[in-house]
């Protein structure tokens, strides 16, 4: 991790929090700053050079384990949603991740770039649970423009010879200024399974997505750009992704809302978690193969044709 000359304002900073959680503090040059919780390995804060919040986080959260966080960006792993014999959304999410001593060299586009490297690996515990021998590598990366990277690389490291199989989504929960004023471009025409009609498959009719209800949409063979509108703020979050073909689109809506204890009533038209994931054709790693899939996030103030 580098450090800036001026020990009053350093680009990665490692800052304790409530409940005795550590969180690491990413600082770009320009003033944008990304928070990650090393409970999860999971991002709750992404803020431009004007200090606005672009993920969402919900105000009923108390970051308190074993209990997820509600909003920013989870990691689902081995798990996605309940398709399977875990927990929801696996349990990566809510375990302790350590700094990794011996990460992945740097790409060579890494100047003026603020970053962190974080691993996770299988313990007795999970073992039990999850049989299967695994070290997961994740880079956070803060670039110019606001850019937020999250690579992700997933290794079997078993010897009992056997592969393993695991789905995977990033759970980006985006902060919108009204859920009715926003529309997603980049998955017109596509099929999807809803969740909401027991994973049922459907075509997407639309033009675009508009929301006036419930969606819990996994839509599969996604182009690697997606584009998420804000017609209130003219704004576009611009999601690129690699290695993860398919896209979850969710909101709760108000019945669903008002049933979690860790969400309020009304946010659910504050926020819409668009979710670069591998769900349909989950993942197999031999022993000593690696897996990795890449989020790139951009946000860009004005509407976008994606």
């Amino acid at each position: 991790m580098n450090e800036m000359s001026t020990p009053e304002r350093r680009p990665v900073e490692v800052v304790k929090t409530v409940n005795g959680l550590e969180k690491v503090v990413l600082r770009e040059i320009h003033g944008c700053s990304v928070e990650v919780y090393l409970y999860g390995a999971h991002v709750t804060s992404w803020k431009n050079e004007h200090g606005e919040e672009l993920l969402f986080i919900s105000s009923k959260e108390i970051f308190k384990p074993p209990k997820p966080i509600r909003g920013g960006i989870p990691i689902c792993f081995p798990q996605f949603s309940s398709l399977g014999p875990l927990e929801l959304h696996g349990f990566a999410r809510n375990r302790l991740w350590t700094f990794d001593d011996d990460p992945p060299p740097l790409p060579p586009d890494i100047a003026n770039k603020v970053f962190t490297d974080l691993i996770l690996r299988s313990t007795k515990d999970d073992l039990k649970i999850w049989p299967h021998s695994f070290e997961y590598r994740l880079r956070i990366t803060l670039g110019p423009g606001e850019d937020l990277m999250l690579t992700s690389r997933v290794r079997n490291t078993g010897t009992d010879g056997k592969p393993f199989t695991f789905t995977f989504a990033y759970h980006t929960y985006f902060s919108v200024s009204d859920i009715s004023e926003v529309r997603v471009e980049g998955l017109e025409t596509l099929d999807y399974l809803d969740n909401c009609q027991k994973m049922e498959r459907f075509t997407e009719q639309g033009d675009s997505l508009t929301f006036e209800s419930e969606v819990d949409k996994i839509y599969l063979s996604t182009p690697t750009k997606i584009a998420v509108m804000d017609h209130e703020k003219k704004q576009t979050f611009v999601i690129r992704k690699d290695g993860l073909p398919d896209a979850v689109v969710w909101n709760p809506w108000d019945k669903k809302a008002k049933a979690m204890a860790d969400f309020g009533d009304d946010e659910y038209k504050h926020m819409l978690c668009v979710e670069a994931a591998a769900v349909e054709k989950p993942i197999t790693l031999k022993p000593g193969e690696e897996w990795r899939g890449r989020q790139q996030l951009s946000v860009v103030n004005k509407l976008l044709d994606a």
